[in-house]
This record gives structure tokens, sequence and C-alpha cells, in this order.
């Protein structure tokens, strides 16, 4: 098995990879919280994560991914704090929760697709696993990790053991960035406990979703109520993947309080280390800002194709920046991404295919990705594959095997392009004449016109040394 280095964001080091059992990996996404389109930060991440996947299998072994959805519980903010975002949502669009979540995730499970992100193995809902959550929750109440108040069912941190290695906060410090949990319960022993459990009342007493549980509160009957957030990943990583995982990724707004709760009370539970490897994706950018729906920047991918990008434009120009590290966004970056890939597939256009891999630049990339998943360098290697003096039928063979983790769906992209290009409409034929001629003669206001029609028309033209190459688009 080749060597896999990894920044583990536990030890804050980059650690050699060892799974729990040789050859196979568990590994836990968080998901979305299905209230919403998600916007390209949240798909960003998925992305990431897929590359991570990608890699681990690209390395022969065999990967278990669990992806969540959260469709109850998760407050609009991170803590115990505020409305549930699916009763909000369901307010919103006068819809059931339940009908909300069904059309979210089909928006996600559309757009993951579109960027050739590979299916989980799981994809486990909240919603249906309420059984299992109390069971844990009782587990918890029963070893004293727990204990209730009329409102809630809260998690007690000064039972946990080291509760904040993950985000190496002091405690008072912890607290400040995770807020004071629910106000109005002047009955938590800690301010920084946080809720496994929301009974039916207080500023919840209105709750769309409840269920019944073994908990009392003398406030509601059959203890009726609803699961928190951290409580539910817990239960659903355990449920399908063990109590150990190998890898839990999710994004680096997680650290703080989601994943360090996740910790806690997993561990309190079952007595044994919850996750080997934790992995952070960092966020996406936009203009330099933080993405933001009051702003209008949290573009969904909808949006993107509707300007007539590939989707998998959008997922080229994120392999170009490492997953720890910040990326910014903006219409101007996702057209040279845009560019760029249109390039790419007019490159492999002209090899032959072949089975002949060169050695050489396949171990180079696997070095790249196996540092940390520096799929970045991996790209910059392609390219420079393509300008090496090798036999085109080997690039071939070699660039497709590369696009095992870079997810470009090349193979699949050019057999279309040369059934498009073989049907070339004689319109297109001419306007693409008429813009050379508009070019030779310097008219670049017409020339520019030109490719704008062009590409209404649902082609890409690249300007190339041997003359206008043309690209249908695919999306």
């Amino acid at each position: 098995m080749n060597q896999v280095k990894l920044y583990n964001t536990l030890t804050r080091t980059k650690e050699l990879f060892q799974p729990l059992e040789a050859g196979k990996i568990r590994f836990y996404y968080c998901g979305p919280t299905v209230y919403w389109t998600q916007h390209l930060g949240n798909m960003r991440g998925m992305t990431m994560a897929d590359l991570i996947v990608r890699v681990l299998k690209f390395n022969d072994y065999q990967v278990k991914l669990v992806r969540n959805y959260t469709d109850v519980g998760h407050l609009t903010s991170d803590e115990d704090e505020g409305e549930d975002k699916m009763e909000k949502a369901s307010q919103r669009e006068n819809l059931d929760p339940q009908t909300i979540a069904a059309k979210y995730i089909q928006v996600y499970e559309h757009d993951t697709k579109a960027l050739n992100i590979l299916d989980p193995d799981c994809k486990p809902r909240a919603s249906q696993e309420i059984s299992k959550i109390i069971k844990l929750v009782k587990t918890l109440v029963d070893q004293g990790f727990a204990y209730a108040t009329d409102l809630a069912i809260y998690f007690n941190v000064s039972t946990a053991k080291d509760y904040t290695r993950l985000s190496r906060q002091n405690l008072e410090k912890n607290i400040a960035q995770a807020g004071s949990g629910d106000i109005q319960d002047k009955n938590k022993k800690n301010p920084q406990d946080f809720a496994l459990w929301f009974f039916k009342a207080g500023v919840h007493k209105n709750a769309l979703q409840t269920w019944p549980s073994p908990f009392q509160s003398p406030l509601v009957t059959n203890g009726q109520g609803f699961p928190g957030w951290h409580i539910e990943c817990s239960v659903m990583s355990q449920a399908y993947l063990g109590d150990t995982l190998d890898i839990h990724m999710g994004g680096v707004e997680h650290i703080p309080v989601h994943h360090t709760n996740e910790i806690a009370q997993s561990e309190a539970a079952t007595g044994k280390k919850f996750v080997n490897y934790w992995l952070h994706n960092e966020h996406l950018m936009v203009n330099n800002g933080k993405m933001s729906k009051s702003a209008g920047t949290a573009y969904s991918l909808t949006e993107v194709i509707e300007k007539g990008f590939d989707p998998l434009a959008l997922r080229y120009f994120f392999l170009q920046a490492h997953y720890r590290s910040k990326q910014n966004f903006t219409w101007a970056a996702l057209t040279a991404a845009q560019s760029a890939l249109n390039k790419l597939y007019l490159t492999v256009l002209e090899y032959e295919k072949s089975d002949k891999i060169n050695n050489d630049y396949a171990a180079k990339f696997l070095a790249c990705i196996n540092d940390d998943f520096n799929i970045p360098q991996g790209l910059a290697l392609t390219w420079e594959m393509f300008k090496a003096d090798i036999p085109p039928a080997e690039k071939m063979a070699t660039v497709l095997k590369f696009d095992l983790v870079l997810g470009l769906n090349i193979e699949t992209r050019i057999l279309e392009i040369k059934e498009k290009l073989q049907n070339l409409p004689p319109n297109i034929s001419e306007l693409i004449l008429k813009r050379d001629q508009a070019r030779d003669h310097k008219d670049y206001q017409q020339a520019d016109a030109l490719r704008k029609k062009i590409e209404k028309s649902g082609y890409w033209l690249e300007d190339t040394s041997h003359g206008t190459r043309v690209i249908p688009k695919l999306n």
C-alpha cells in the first residue's frame, strides 16, 4: 500500500495515514442541512471531500463514505440558540419540513452529480434515526454524562475528558466562541453545556417535528421533543461506521463547537477514541469577502449554469486550491477555469487512445496527491506532461489515469465533443468563418459580437496559434 500523508487537525501535524483495518477506511463527512439550496462554498467542501475519497481509492483503499443529511435539530446558530433551520424554511415556503427536506435533498443530489462527485455508500437522514438517537442520549444520561432540565437534556461538558483538545482553546475562550446556550434555560449546570434533546417547551413549544421519548419534563407529556444537531452526527457515524472512525471531515467552522461536541459525547458513550484523523476544509470567499445571502453572493450551481458555464469548470476552479487554503471566487476566475478546461479537452482531443501510461509522470502525480492531497500540484503536473516530449498516446493514457482523481470526466467528454463536432451546424461554421475574417481585418468589435453570438448558440471558442477552435457546451 502506498504511503499517504495527511494533516490531522487534532494533532496539528502532517501524519502518515494508518487505517484501523488494513486496506479499508471508515470516512464520515458532515453533509448539508437541507433547508435551502447549497451555495458554492458548500459545494466546494463536498468537492474537497470527493477529491480525498478519490485519492484514497487511487491508492487501492476500500473507502466506506457516509454523508448525512440534517433535516431536524440544527438551529440557526451552530449552538443551542435560534430557530430550527428546517422550521424556518417551512414557514418561508409554506411547506412542511419533510417536503422541504425532500426538495433540497433532490437539489443537492442534482448538484453533486453535475460536479461529478462520487455517491457516498450511505446517506442517512437524521429524522429517520430518532430511535438510535434516543438510545444514545439515554446512555449518556444513565452513565452520568448528561442531565435533564424542564427544557432539554444537556451534555455536561465538565464530565468530558480534555473537552477542547480539537479546538485548542482554553475553556473560557471556548465558552465565548460557543455562546452561553439557550439563555432562557436557567437550570443548565454550565453555560457551555449543549443540548442532546430539546423538549417541546419554552422557545420550542410550537416545534413542528417532535417525537416521544423516555425523558421526563413537567412541561411535556411522553418526553415529546427533537434531537440536538451534534448528537445526530455521532449517532449516524456510529450506526454506519462503528465506534471509531478513520477520517471525519467538515468545514473549519465546525472545529470549535460541532466537532468538539461530537468528540465529547461519542467518547463519553463508548469509552473509545472517536476519530483518528480529523480533516477540515477552508472557506470559499467571494470577491475576497464572506459568502452572504444578504449581499447576494451566496451563489448556487444553478446560477453558474445559467450564466453559461459548464459545472465541471467550477470543479476545475476548485482543483486549483488546496483544501486547507481559502479560495476566492470571482466570475472572472470561473471564466479562466472554463477556458482552461476547454483547452484541456481540446488538447486531449488530439491524442489517440492507449493503455501505455508514462510511469515517470504517474509516480510524480502520486507523490503530489499523497502529500496531504495536493491536487493543485497534481493539476499543474498534468499541464507539464502535455508539454513533455513523450508519445501523445502515452499522454492520453496517463491523463485518463489522473482523471480518476481529478474527476473531470475526460474520456466521456471527449466522446461527446467529437460527436458534436462531427455534426456542427452549418450556421455555426459560417459564423466562425466570418469571425476569423473580422479578426484578419482587425475588426475586433465585430469579432467579439460574433463570438458572443456563437457562445449563445451553445459553443465555446478558443483562439489558438493554430487558429480558432470550437468546443460545444456540454452542461
